[in-house]
């Protein structure tokens, strides 16, 4: 197995903001409310994602980061959006610094059981889209406003 793209691209810049290709997910339940990760690195909740790996499609890479986070498997999915720019930011307690550029998927239809991994997150919890946790990270709070918004057109921040 190849060493993951941000290890890499973290020991080539050390501490230096790495601009880093992901994906999140919008994984949503038949009453509407949506599932978020306590993560384990910020303490905050987010949404279940990661970065692409090398050799790694988008889909693909939403379909393995919901299934290492979550333990569920996407059946369905559609795509939402392209996060990117400078509310894509994110320092992690390391000092290690990334902005990304995300692709969001919205994930109806999956799966299994919801079960945080322990390493990656903590704890999971659907959340009514329209109150999410006040802890929640910054940078997914616009992809949950979109979620709510959402009217099959495709959106690029």
């Amino acid at each position: 197995m190849t060493r993951p793209y941000l290890q890499i691209m973290r020991e080539l810049a050390g501490r230096q903001r790495i601009l880093l290709p992901g994906v999140r997910a919008v994984v949503v339940d038949d009453s509407g409310s949506v599932l978020l990760l306590r993560r384990t690195d910020v303490g905050r909740w987010g949404l279940p994602g990661g970065s692409v790996e090398l050799g790694e499609t988008v889909v693909e890479a939403m379909r393995r980061e919901v299934f290492e986070e979550t333990s569920l498997t996407v059946v369905d999915f559609e795509p939402m959006g392209l996060y990117s720019g400078p509310d894509q930011r994110l320092e992690y307690p390391d000092g290690g610094r990334i902005q990304c550029f995300s692709v969001a998927f919205i994930v109806r239809s999956w799966s299994g059981t919801p079960r945080a991994d322990g390493v990656e997150g903590s704890e999971l919890r659907f959340f009514d889209p329209e109150a999410p946790p006040d802890d929640l990270l910054p940078m997914y709070r616009a992809t949950l406003e979109d979620f709510r918004g959402y009217n099959g057109r495709f959106i690029v921040y």
